[in-house]
């Protein structure tokens, strides 16, 4: 009996004060704003697939004002994910094309397939990896070299940071205690340059009468943080809706550390198979 209680349930949906939800709490929340942050584990299968559904909810009341960001696709990207999108070449070219990430078959292109079949812009929100790690390396002085076409694929290097985030103290802790070989690396302006990037490709692309979807790895905007940090200060009047997703051994009850993490979190076992 013990164990058909800890196994009887995939999951379970918390709003942020930690209480019981089911997913049309989420739908009509999420579909109520203009903009949804999906906080993803990458590999995490149950996140996945609610993506999916909301993508699909969110459809069937915006139509082809819906628009879907994605972590997953670097700027430089851009121009061949719409090309593909127009039915310009067959799926064998983009995966021949780009840097696509291993879980892309099993998880994004379901979203992309979606996408193209009823015409809706993909945007690709991040930087380049490549710059991120120059950020991490070298930090903001090295991008004084770049043309201007480079920069216009990324955020402003000379972004703001506000270091007082809970989630960028956390990383200034966890690079205190790194291998003295790395204690000169900017590992927090190289993640908040994530954020900074993708909040400012989110913004360019929606329209007043968007209805955008932005998947990210969860980190990116826990606790309100983040992407979302960036967007609230372009724009103070964007209507956000959060999804976290964490993993517990028991998912009936969500650990303390996880309240206020997001509006909506998905909670799944920590033994859930995953998708790579």
């Amino acid at each position: 009996m013990a164990l058909h209680a800890q196994h009887d349930k995939a999951f379970a949906l918390f709003n942020s004060k930690g209480k019981v939800v089911k997913y049309k709490a989420l739908k009509a929340r999420a579909l109520d704003g203009n903009l949804v942050l999906f906080g993803e584990f990458h590999d995490n299968p149950i996140t996945h697939w609610l993506q999916f559904e909301l993508t699909q909810d969110a459809f069937a009341q915006h139509g082809t004002h819906l628009m879907l960001g994605f972590e997953m696709f670097e700027q430089d990207q851009q121009t061949v994910l719409m090309r593909y999108l127009q039915g310009a070449f067959p799926e064998k070219r983009l995966k021949d094309s780009l840097r696509l990430w291993p879980n892309y078959e099993t998880d994004y292109a379901p979203l992309v397939e979606f996408a193209k079949e009823h015409q809706l812009l993909c945007v690709a929100t991040n930087v380049q990896r490549k710059y991120a790690s120059l950020m991490f390396k070298k930090g903001r002085k090295a991008f004084d070299t770049l043309t201007p076409a480079l920069l216009q694929q990324m955020a402003d290097p000379y972004f703001e940071i506000d270091t007082t985030l809970s989630q960028y103290q956390a990383l200034k802790q966890m690079t205190s205690h790194m291998p003295a070989a790395m204690g000169g690396s900017y590992m927090l302006e190289s993640q908040a340059f994530k954020d900074a990037t993708m909040a400012k490709f989110i913004l360019r692309n929606m329209k007043s009468t968007s209805f955008f979807v932005h998947y990210n790895g969860a980190y990116h905007s826990d606790f309100y943080q983040g992407i979302m940090w960036y967007l609230l200060k372009s724009k103070p009047d964007l209507r956000i809706t959060t999804v976290s997703t964490v993993t517990q051994r028991n998912i009936h009850r969500l650990e303390k550390e996880h309240l206020g993490r997001a509006d909506f979190i998905i909670c799944v076992p920590e033994s859930m198979t995953k998708t790579h």
